[in-house]
């Protein structure tokens, strides 16, 4: 290459990538990516500009003498406005965030960093003229759909460019690792391993009431498939079928409408790798099993690089990972959502949707599906009345034109009914643990679900010996076992008695005779319900409700929890009947308020004229799980402490950590500098927290530090 050629990227084997052909190639690929929202041109134009302050002097001296980096994104984004003006901040933010994230446009925090800052105060490197004739191209013609979200269709054209970018360096850089990508089946061959799979499994089943009922849903839910794309809704009561019947939903609409992934979105990652494991028993290493505490045994080369930016046909992800990301500002996070566009997307238990969000959650859904081809299916026991609503004093935005699966879900729910539902006769008066204890000690297999952890190990310490204790105080490797060995000893009849909190509930496939649940929203009351005779084996099973000792966690769990008293007080012939769940999540919503968007990120990126957004704030602000209140601590169980010692004395890997996430136990931030003062937790790494070799972790009871009482976030399972 001539010494002069301007270059973008040098290799470890001294290759050097030109400037212009990585432009050329970043341009080519973004705009592939963006075809699929009709928003290639600007797409294109963005990769073409992204690296113009790479033909600086100072740039150009720092590649060649790995001397320090200069800022190359601004030039670009600069050049954008002033040829544009306005609408050239569209690109503006893409070129000037395409390696630190989406900027804000102007904020008390974001300082020079702003957006405003950079394009108008910051002082520029001399630039050679050699681009010239890469500017020269005019505003493209391409507009979005009327009605479009602007900040969405910007972080959509972000995540174009960034992918493309990062795609382009790879394939200079490391040819071998491009070559593994996207080497994945079409959802159109996959579909024959499904019906294979299904055809197997219902000869295999036992004829049974639930069993046929079961088929009825998956044929219905096929039949509906044919439908154009819209928002579905699978309203299934537990223990029908769902996973399965809304896969069939998912592929034969795919297949019909065009569609080109699938993305399953669990709540929990306590009950999404079960997900996951029965969709890869069905198509193998085309599932992407993509979140924080995936096992490093199931990753292998093609998925560890799929989970960069989702290329996979078959995507089994958590409501965090999802909803996080189409909020995100940085690089990292957004590659992903272009491969969102046109596609499937199940949301599975959506009554778990967070409330405090629940507002801008459903802003990005409405987006998906009608500016981005995404068909949705909410899937749920006990759909949350998410349509649109308003009244005097009140007004839902919701989605609208929502299609029900299911002819007669009212009448499924009765024809599914398994279980009798008791509720004391006063829900004020509190049962002491003592007393509960004694009375399910009477059982020899009894599920009780409790609000807190707390509660869960009190409780758990009255009971019988062999009880099993099931809490987020044990990590996800423990949780996993247990769980199994519930699974097992209930498929043997060897009693079982278990004390847990909720995290067994949503999607967790056991199968109770008797089941107990602390006061609660009348969602997780049901949930429970359907631990409790599961396969319908039993003429009736029994869930009994009863009025925990102590105050239930306040806030959202607190509401709830009132409402669930209000509506079981009424005397009615089925407290868990469809019905009832409109009008408990009407209730919750209206009671909450402004509260559904708790940290207004909507007000972040609200439509401006003038394109002023603030990216990074709302992705700062738009944080499903509280990070400011707890602490990941990873724990000596089982592998755990191995994987801690290594840790110790190799340092943080990308590898190990992955491996570490399945041991990490969240602490209270107010509790940790106690734990750490008395030796029980050590930082090891800046903001890397280990139990020590002092501290105890219980192969029943999880992680005990202190006097083991603690308030317990029941939304972290």
């Amino acid at each position: 290459m001539d010494d002069n050629r301007p270059i973008a990227h040098t290799s470890e084997d001294g290759r050097s990538h030109a400037l212009e052909k990585h432009l050329e190639g970043v341009s080519k690929l973004a705009a592939v990516f963006a075809q699929e929202f009709s928003a290639g041109e600007w797409a294109a134009l963005a990769g073409l500009w992204h690296d113009l302050g790479k033909y600086s002097v100072d740039f150009q001296k720092y590649i060649r003498s790995q001397s320090s980096s200069p800022d190359h994104s601004t030039y670009g984004a600069r050049k954008a406005v002033e040829k544009f003006d306005k609408l050239g901040r569209i690109l503006a933010y893409l070129i000037a965030g395409h390696h630190a994230g989406l900027p804000d446009w102007q904020s008390e925090t974001s300082g020079m960093s702003g957006l405003a800052q950079r394009l108008y105060n910051k002082r520029l490197p001399v630039v050679s003229s050699t681009y010239q004739g890469l500017t020269s191209q005019e505003l493209p013609s391409e507009k979005p759909k009327q009605g479009t979200d602007p900040s969405m269709w910007i972080r959509m054209l972000f995540s174009c460019l960034v992918d493309a970018d990062f795609l382009d360096t790879e394939a200079f850089m490391d040819a071998r690792r491009s070559e593994t990508r996207s080497n994945y089946t079409s959802l159109e061959k996959l579909q024959p391993l499904f019906i294979k799979y299904m055809a197997e499994k219902t000869a295999g089943a036992r004829k049974s009431v639930v069993n046929k009922l079961r088929a009825e849903i998956l044929e219905q839910c096929v039949a509906k498939s044919e439908e154009p794309p819209s928002i579905f809704s699978l309203t299934v009561p537990t223990g029908g079928g769902k996973t399965l019947s809304s896969m069939a939903f998912a592929l034969n609409h795919a297949l019909r409408h065009g569609k080109r992934r699938i993305i399953y979105v669990i709540p929990y990652t306590s009950i999404i790798e079960q997900t996951a494991d029965q969709f890869r028993e069905i198509f193998g290493d085309e599932v992407l099993e993509h979140h924080s505490n995936i096992e490093s045994s199931k990753e292998i080369t093609k998925s560890r690089l799929a989970s960069e930016n989702w290329d996979a046909p078959i995507i089994v992800t958590t409501t965090v990972q999802f909803f996080e990301s189409l909020y995100a500002s940085r690089t990292s996070r957004c590659r992903k959502l272009h491969n969102i566009v046109n596609s499937v997307v199940i949301l599975d238990e959506t009554q778990l949707l967070p409330p405090d969000f629940l507002k801008p959650i459903l802003t990005a859904l409405k987006e998906l599906q009608k500016n981005y081809g995404v068909t949705l299916l909410l899937s749920t026991a006990t759909q949350p009345a998410l349509e649109s609503r308003s009244s005097v004093d009140f007004n839902f935005e919701g989605l609208a034109g929502i299609k029900e699966i299911i002819e007669e879900p009212d009448l499924l729910h009765a024809r599914l009914k398994r279980v009798r539902v008791e509720v004391p006769a006063d829900l004020s008066k509190e049962r002491p643990w003592d007393e509960l204890a004694l009375e399910l000690s009477e059982y020899p297999s009894v599920l009780c679900v409790v609000n807190r952890r707390d509660d869960c190990r009190e409780l758990h310490g009255l009971m019988p010996e062999g009880t099993v204790h099931l809490s987020a105080l044990m990590c996800g490797a423990h949780r996993s076992d247990v769980i199994s060995a519930i699974k097992k000893r209930l498929l043997d009849n060897t009693p079982t008695r278990v004390i847990s909190t909720q995290l067994v509930e949503a999607g967790v496939d056991v199968d109770f005779p008797v089941v107990y649940r602390a006061l609660a929203g009348l969602d997780s009351i049901a949930q429970a319900a359907g631990r409790c005779n599961r396969e319908g084996l039993l003429q009736e099973g029994i869930v009994k409700v009863f009025v925990p000792y102590g105050k239930t966690p306040p806030g959202y769990l607190s509401q709830a929890a009132e409402i669930g008293r209000r509506l079981l007080s009424e005397e009615v012939a089925d407290p868990l009947a469809p019905e009832r769940f409109t009008d408990y999540f009407k209730e919750l919503y209206w009671l909450r308020g402004e509260r559904l968007d708790k940290k207004d990120v909507l007000k972040d990126l609200y439509p401006d004229p003038e394109l002023r957004f603030s990216f990074r704030t709302a992705a700062r602000e738009f944080r499903i799980i509280d990070g400011s209140r707890y602490e990941p601590v990873l724990v000596r169980h089982g592998k755990g402490g191995d994987l801690i010692e290594t840790l110790i004395k190799k340092g943080p890997e990308r590898g190990l950590m992955r491996s570490l996430q399945r041991y990490v136990v969240n602490v209270p931030k107010y509790y940790l500098d106690t734990l750490i003062r008395n030796g029980e937790i050590e930082e090891i790494y800046e903001g890397i927290y280990v139990q020590s070799k002092i501290g105890r972790y219980d192969e029943a009871l999880g992680l005990c530090y202190g006097s083991g009482v603690i308030e317990a976030d029941n939304l972290v399972v």
